[in-house]
């Protein structure tokens, strides 16, 4: 074997065209295939890393009637769950997050990301404490008290992870037992590192806590319209997930028989396997991506082989003559598997090298949001498949002529006179795999073209509202304000320290901006609602400061804007969407009219509609998303915006050093958070097509190069095996012209019978990237015409250049050759 792998390498040394072709096609196929597999196996298929994560459910709290799914839950209900279910749950456990600050030594502010956590999460998680001690059941109670003397509150309590616990206490055990900060809780325990909590992205749940504090909740101290909880739970070991709805059924029809509300929205509760429901929004464009990728390598392997066939016709005299000679059929097909292995080793080296650099630039340019995306690494698994189809491939079509040389027809090959007597073999086999290459690749070109299409959708999108010339920020932290007049004039302060800034058009702020962050369902009805709570349907709400329609200009319909006398808690006045207008009074004119709405009340109260404004795209450029209602900030006691939009005459970006700099002067124990343009959250807002258009096309535009150069290669054998032919009909008077037709139109012939097997297969497989499209159907006609006249271009180019030699060839040189 050692002298074959030698001679081997001499005849790949002889052949660099050959050699660098195979090598570059298994490359291409094996690196690609492995990067993406890689990131499908981080994201979709590598077990969570909790405790036996495979019993671990995701509880949804859905409000059926209002066409809510997977609310935030309430104290008083998730209590009920974990109380009324533990036949099948065996924990069921609650975690609220969020981002506040502590002030340093120096009093400057740092961020902190907390969690508050129901005392039994890190058991229904399986995360371990490895310093100091878990939390206990009796660090959720909000008192104790004999009744006889005032309840004695109880302090809060504190579990750290590693990361910060290193960095705010150096890592020394004599931290445990004492408050986090002045006046905070107290820190019992240190969590293992690299805890981490996942969730959907629209979840809005903080990935990495700093800080997990016990949740003190009781059931008699909430209420059930109080949401701010996300729940999961964990089976019992041998109880099924439908046993486990049925009893969460049975619990929701409890709350809703004893609570008119969500009777009236209709309450239920749905239990998700943890890990498919993480990724359920991610799953079809990661598995798009992974079809897409199965092609490619097909396509690879495709192409090798159409290679190796070439290479098995021009040697299979070669290897007639030495079966001729004695040689047996394992010395001849050693001969060949030692030249496929050699191919296919080098092709996959090359191919893990292209895996690991393609990995790093996924990393960087996919969505943020993916989950455990930087989990992703070069899979073991993945690269021995990869690499295993290239080397199948290769060794198929590689031991090709050594399966022919052994066959009885030794003395026919030996007797034909010509050259090229062994490219008449295996004519139908390289025909077919070129049809396959052109069908495949087809599939990807259209998946191309249905995202380029829906890239350009989204482009034209109106978000309704203007984001270039916008610098936005979040405030966290600041100097603590107690009564309502001091918060109001707090946040005057800042919209006019901003507004004095040179350069700067206007300031507003509101709770969330658009595409942002997560907004939440409010409900909302007219006058039949106060007797039937079905009547209620739910809307995006949003508070602002006057002036924020101006500054983002969002174009007015009805009405008017709001102004100072809007913005405080005695005035219910609120502006609505165009759709929500639609919706509640499809006559028109709803300025003027009164909507019912419970937003920071215990009981629903009268809005009048001021105003009809532009529909916004709060939370997807993607989709519409539901109606939405304003109220101003003055309406919720001066305390929600927390959110600011600059709008600047030059490039925003240069505005944020002075921006940075007036808020110091206002109150250096401020943080200023996610400083960035409008233009960059509308522009991430289209990361996610953008990442699978870019991959898809990238795929589309190798797959096609193959292809290419797969129809090549059969027309150069054409042309060799039919030198003679094409001779005498150039002696008998054929014109040059009549040649290069005849060779075009069999290149032409073989590419739309691929054409023709791929359209039926894109017709079917499109289907899949449904949700992946925006503003276009998977089976869009203009798509596939023009990806159909695409590849047959590239077919044209690839037939051009043997049907330009043939068309060259001398006639009478053509004979002797023959």
């Amino acid at each position: 074997m050692l002298r074959d792998f030698v001679y081997a390498a001499r005849t790949l040394r002889s052949s660099p065209a050959f050699a660098v072709a195979a090598v570059l096609t298994l490359a291409l196929g094996i690196g690609a295939s492995t990067a993406i597999f890689s990131v499908a196996d981080a994201v979709l298929l590598r077990p969570l890393p909790y405790k036996d994560p495979g019993r671990l459910v995701y509880a949804c709290n859905d409000l059926k009637t209002r066409n809510v799914s997977d609310h935030l839950w309430s104290g008083p209900n998730y209590i009920d769950l974990r109380n009324q279910a533990r036949e099948s749950l065996e924990e069921v456990a609650a975690v609220n997050t969020g981002r506040s600050t502590f002030n340093r030594d120096d009093g400057t502010p740092e961020e902190e990301v907390w969690a508050q956590v129901s005392a039994n999460f890190f058991r229904t998680l399986g995360a371990r404490v490895i310093l100091g001690r878990d939390f206990l059941d009796s660090d959720a109670q909000t008192a104790v008290g004999d009744g006889a003397a005032p309840p004695v509150q109880l302090p809060i309590y504190a579990i750290a992870s590693q990361e910060f616990f290193q960095r705010r206490f150096g890592g020394n055990p004599a931290a445990l037992g004492k408050p986090v900060a002045k006046n905070g809780p107290i820190l019992v325990g240190v969590l293992e590192r690299d805890v981490e909590l996942l969730f959907r992205p629209d979840n809005n749940v903080e990935r990495k806590p700093d800080l997990w504090m016990a949740m003190r909740l009781q059931y008699s101290e909430s209420v059930r319209t109080g949401l701010f909880l996300r729940v999961i739970a964990r089976l019992r070991p041998g109880v099924t997930l439908q046993r486990a709805q049925s009893q969460a059924d049975a619990v929701a029809e409890q709350i809703r028989n004893i609570d008119v509300t969500y009777r009236g929205a209709n309450l239920q509760f749905r239990l998700e396997p943890m890990q498919p429901y993480l990724v359920s929004s991610e799953r079809p464009a990661i598995l798009a991506l992974m079809g897409a990728v199965i092609f490619l390598l097909l396509i690879a392997c495709s192409n090798v082989a159409n290679l190796f066939l070439v290479r098995a016709s021009l040697r299979e005299r070669d290897l007639a003559v030495r079966t001729a000679m004695g040689a047996s059929w394992w010395r001849v097909a050693r001969q060949m598997l030692a030249e496929a292995l050699l191919v296919s080793a080098i092709g996959s080296v090359l191919g893990f090298a292209l895996a690991w650099i393609g990995i790093r630039q996924l990393v960087a340019i996919a969505p943020a949001n993916l989950p455990r995306l930087d989990a992703t690494h070069v899979d073991p698994a993945v690269l021995i498949f990869s690499m295993g189809a290239g080397l199948l491939a290769a060794v198929l079509f590689g031991l090709a002529p050594a399966l022919r040389a052994a066959r009885p027809d030794v003395a026919q090959v030996l007797r034909a006179s010509g050259r090229t007597a062994g490219l008449s073999g295996g004519a139908i086999l390289r025909n077919a795999v070129v049809v396959s290459e052109v069908a495949l690749c087809f599939v990807l070109l259209v998946g191309s073209g249905l995202m380029f299409r829906s890239f350009l959708a989204l482009q034209r999108i109106n978000p309704g509202f203007d984001p270039h010339g916008v610098l936005t920020f979040r405030t966290m932290g600041g100097k603590p304000a107690r009564t309502v007049d001091e918060r109001a004039a707090a946040v005057r302060q800042m919209q006019a320290a901003l507004a004095a800034i040179p350069g700067v058009v206007s300031v507003t702020a509101a709770n969330v901006l658009p595409l942002s962050g997560l907004f939440f369902p409010n409900r909302w009805g007219k006058e039949d609602a106060l007797n039937d709570f079905g009547k209620f349907q739910s809307a995006d709400m949003q508070l602002v400061l006057p002036g924020y329609f101006e500054t983002m200009r969002t174009p007015l319909l009805a009405g008017r804007v709001f102004d100072e006398s809007d913005n405080n808690p005695q005035v219910r006045r609120m502006i609505i969407d165009e759709a929500l207008a639609a919706k509640a009074f499809p006559n028109g004119g709803a300025v003027g009219q009164r909507i019912l709405s419970r937003i920071d009340t215990p009981t629903n109260v009268w809005y009048q509609i001021v105003g009809v404004v532009a529909h916004q795209r709060l939370s997807s450029l993607a989709e519409p998303g539901r109606e939405q209602m304003y109220i101003t900030d003055g309406d919720w006691n001066h305390q929600a915006v927390q959110g600011w939009a600059v709008r600047t005459r030059g490039e925003p970006a240069k505005y944020a050093a002075v921006v940075r700099s007036e808020m110091a002067k206002l109150d250096r124990s401020m943080l200023l958070i996610d400083v960035e343009t409008m233009d960059s959250i509308v522009e991430r807002a289209q990361t996610s097509t953008r990442f699978s258009l870019l991959l898809i096309a990238a795929f589309a535009a190798i797959a096609a190069l193959l292809a290419g150069v797969g129809l090549y290669g059969v027309l150069s054998t054409v042309v060799r095996q039919r030198t003679a032919e094409i001779g005498v009909r150039m002696a008998l008077g054929a014109a040059p012209a009549g040649i290069f037709g005849l060779m075009i139109g069999y290149g032409l012939r073989l590419s739309a019978v691929g054409v023709a097997a791929g359209l039926a297969a894109a017709l079917l497989l499109t289907q899949a990237m449904t949700t992946m499209l925006i503003g276009i159907k998977p089976t869009d006609p203009v798509t596939f015409a023009a990806m159909a006249a695409l590849f047959l271009l590239i077919a044209g180019v690839a037939a051009w250049i043997p049907a330009r030699r043939a068309a060259a060839l001398d006639p009478s040189s053509a004979l002797r050759q023959e």
